[in-house]
C-alpha cells in the first residue's frame, strides 16, 4: 500500500543512478530546511542521510545538501511542496507530492504523464487516503515481534518491510511521527525513513497486464525529477 508499489518495479533499470541520487539529496535539503541541520535533534534528516548512504551518496554531497537545505551556503535550497491527486490506470486512486524551484514546469510534467489516467483537482482522492507518519527500519535480530515493538513504540499500525532485510515499516499519528520514531531509535531499529505520507483506506487488486500497465504508469511518475513521493492505492 501506499508507496510499496515500487517493489514491482525493483527489476527495472528505468531510474538512473543519477536520479536517485538527485532525488535524495533533495530530501536531506528539505530535511535541513524544515528542521535543524543536525541530524541527533532532526529525525527526517538522520533517516535521509541513512538513506543516502545507503546508495553509497558521498559524505561531501551529504554535507552540501544539508548546508543548502539550512541555507548556510550561497546556493540555498529554495523548493516549493506541491501535491496532485487523480486516477491511475484501472482507476487506482494516486497522489502525487513534488518538491520543484518551478511550479509551472512541474504542473506540465505531471499532465504529460496523467494522460494515461485522469488528473483530478485538490482533494479528489486525498478522502481515500489516510495522513499518517511512516517510519521504515531495519533490525539485525529476525526474531524479533514486530507487533510487540510497534505497541511499545507508540506506533498505531505495523507491517514487514519488503526486501531482503528483516525490517517493519510503523504508521503513527501525524503529531506522534517525531516521538515514535525516537523510541524507535531508542530499540536499536536503524530507520532509513522518518516523514509524513499517505496510506490507502481500501486497494484495488489487479493481475496481468493491468497490474503492468499500472505499475508502468507509477514508474513513470516517480521517475520525473520533480516527484518526490508516490502514493497509490494499489494492492
Amino acid at each position: 500500500m501506499g508507496a510499496q508499489w515500487k517493489n514491482a518495479a525493483k527489476s527495472t533499470a528505468s531510474a538512473a543512478k543519477g536520479a536517485v541520487v538527485h532525488k535524495l539529496t533533495k530530501e536531506i535539503q528539505v530535511a535541513a530546511k524544515m528542521g535543524q541541520p543536525d541530524p541527533n535533534y532532526n529525525p527526517r534528516l538522520r533517516a535521509a542521510i541513512e538513506a543516502a548512504r545507503k546508495q553509497s551518496v558521498t559524505k561531501d554531497a551529504i554535507e552540501r545538501a544539508i548546508k543548502k537545505g539550512a541555507g548556510l551556503d550561497k546556493d540555498a535550497a529554495n523548493f516549493e511542496s506541491v501535491t496532485y491527486e487523480g486516477f491511475g490506470p484501472h482507476q487506482v486512486p494516486v497522489i502525487i507530492e513534488c518538491l520543484t524551484d518551478n511550479k509551472n514546469r512541474t504542473a506540465t510534467d505531471i499532465k504529460i504523464l496523467f494522460r494515461a489516467g485522469q488528473m483530478g483537482q485538490p482533494g479528489s482522492v486525498g478522502w481515500m487516503f489516510d495522513r499518517v507518519g511512516i517510519i521504515e527500519a531495519t533490525h539485525p535480530d529476525k526474531s524479533l515481534d514486530i507487533e510487540s515493538v510497534a505497541i511499545e513504540a507508540g506506533a498505531q499500525n505495523v507491517e514487514p518491510l519488503e526486501g531482503a532485510e528483516f525490517g517493519a515499516r510503523f504508521f503513527t499519528e501525524p503529531s506522534d511521527l517525531d516521538t515514535v520514531t525516537k523510541a524507535v531509535l531508542a530499540f536499536k531499529w536503524e530507520v532509513s525513513k522518518s516523514e509524513l505520507g499517505y496510506n490507502p483506506k481500501n486497494l484495488v487488486e489487479l493481475s496481468g497486464e493491468a497490474e503492468k500497465e499500472v505499475i508502468q504508469f507509477l514508474q513513470d511518475i516517480d521517475d520525473c525529477s520533480d516527484v518526490h513521493r508516490v502514493y497509490a492505492a494499489v494492492k
